[in-house]
């Protein structure tokens, strides 16, 4: 018996109590907790979006099956809605102060006047352009016409009540001057419809602020800087309720649209179209423009340019990989000066990407929907997509909020969104890789012809 109890104890203490299973057990431990983070990260937001977009339409198809259509309209339907709603939310104080911020920021053109012009207006050239190779492309292809069109009208009953009722009232033809003026900045902040009276304060209170001595606006600029810093992690927290997001809209997408596999078809045209508008900038627009515009070899351009796009397809953010791109443009023979203005406000400025994108989208969902868009309304969206690129974050999901301003200026429901959420990763990554490309090609603009190459 003594024999058992000491070979136990002994046993106890080598397996136990020695240093080597400690170690043993510390080391588990870690490499248990390592795993862990690695499978939350192997599942990121953008998949967890994916995931939640099928649920949804697996869900709306079983509810169609066994009757469940009401459970899904009352209990489901009502979180998605909910999703919207957070992103209306913080639509007008992220563009707003985004705006202003960007422009008090801009108070090197004071030193680089010419160079700083330049710069602002080859963005704005550049992002219209975009903007209209977008509208063009979705007018001519038309993606949302491959959804039957019994469908898109009882979505759009289901969706909204309201008609288009943008400019319907107008009495003459400078009547439009009245949606751009604010007569209250206050009545058009409590209105997302108003969005760009908004933006036409926050451009007049930033140029305002631009005219004023440097000293007596920095408290104004760090409260910007800080507001805008709160507004972003707000973002964050409402990107993060995504998946579930989607997947309440999807599913009560598929029991409005009664399972109707039209959808699908229209939405894999829809990413072609964006795609093919992409690509469209970087194959042939940009290389256009470097070898009609500048002295550098459109060869040596793609060269040092295909490892910076990438990067930036990998990476899904253009601000976070300023760096690299400044190092591209330096080695293509753009000087420092150039680089250090042209590089940090193209980041902000400069979303050649995200106008097409978004230009596509907007009316992708309103052809869905059924909605037949004026010119009126289609000159709203080109005068706001231009306008509110300038306020859009370089951050993942930073485009959705910009995107339910713009759908609620022209009236087009915002719960539309549901239909390009779950495949916007993809898009996202190619339209990240034009925005840098964009960048390059403005800082090769405003370089000096003989200074490059």
């Amino acid at each position: 018996m003594m024999e058992v109890l000491l070979y136990n104890r002994c046993t106890h203490l080598f397996f136990v109590e020695s240093p080597v299973f400690c170690m043993f057990a510390v080391v588990k431990k870690y490499n248990h907790t390592k795993m862990t983070q690695k499978s939350r990260k192997k599942f990121p937001i953008y998949l967890q979006i994916l995931a939640g977009m099928c649920i949804g339409i697996v869900g709306g198809i079983v509810a169609l099956n066994v009757n469940g259509q009401q459970v899904v309209t009352d209990w489901v339907k009502p979180w998605g809605q909910l999703f919207i709603r957070m992103l209306q939310l913080v639509a007008v104080p992220l563009v707003f102060v985004s705006l202003v911020k960007g422009i008090i920021g801009m108070n090197d053109i004071s030193k680089f006047s010419k160079m700083g012009l330049k710069t602002v207006g080859l963005y704005i050239i550049t992002t219209i352009f975009a903007i209209l190779v977008g509208v063009l492309l979705v007018t001519v292809v038309k993606p949302g016409r491959f959804f039957d069109a019994g469908q898109a009208v009882l979505i759009a009953e289901t969706v909204s009540q309201s008609a288009i009722s943008t400019n319907a009232n107008q009495t003459g033809p400078l009547h439009f001057l009245n949606e751009i003026v604010p007569n209250n900045i206050f009545s058009a902040i409590s209105d997302n419809s108003k969005m760009l009276q908004i933006i036409f304060f926050a451009l007049l209170l930033g140029i305002a602020a631009l005219c004023v001595e440097k000293e007596k606006i920095k408290p104004v600029l760090a409260l910007f800087d800080s507001l805008n810093e709160i507004i972003l992690k707000m973002i964050d927290f409402i990107i993060k309720s995504a998946p579930y997001g989607v997947m309440a809209l999807m599913a009560g997408l598929v029991v409005d649209s009664s399972g109707n596999a039209s959808l699908f078809s229209a939405l894999t045209i829809y990413a072609i179209t964006v795609v093919v508008g992409l690509l469209f900038f970087i194959v042939i627009f940009y290389p256009f423009i470097i070898h009609f515009f500048t002295r550098i070899p459109v060869k040596r351009f793609m060269k040092e340019a295909y490892p910076l796009q990438l990067l930036a397809f990998s990476t899904s953010s253009s601000s976070s990989i300023l760096p690299v791109t400044m190092n591209v443009a330096k080695k293509l023979g753009i000087n420092d000066e150039t680089c250090s203005f042209v590089m940090p406000t193209g980041a902000t400025l400069n979303m050649d990407g995200t106008s097409c994108f978004q230009a596509i989208s907007i009316i992708f969902i309103a052809q869905v929907l059924g909605l037949e868009l004026t010119m009126a309304q289609m000159i709203t969206i080109i005068i706001m997509t231009t306008i509110s690129s300038l306020g859009t974050p370089g951050i993942p999901g930073g485009s959705y909020v910009v995107m339910t301003m713009v759908l609620t200026s022209v009236g087009i429901p915002p719960q539309g969104l549901a239909l390009i959420l779950g495949i916007d990763r993809p898009l996202d990554m190619l339209r990240t890789s034009v925005n840098v490309t964009g960048d390059i090609i403005v800082a090769a603009l405003v370089e000096p012809k003989e200074k490059t190459g």
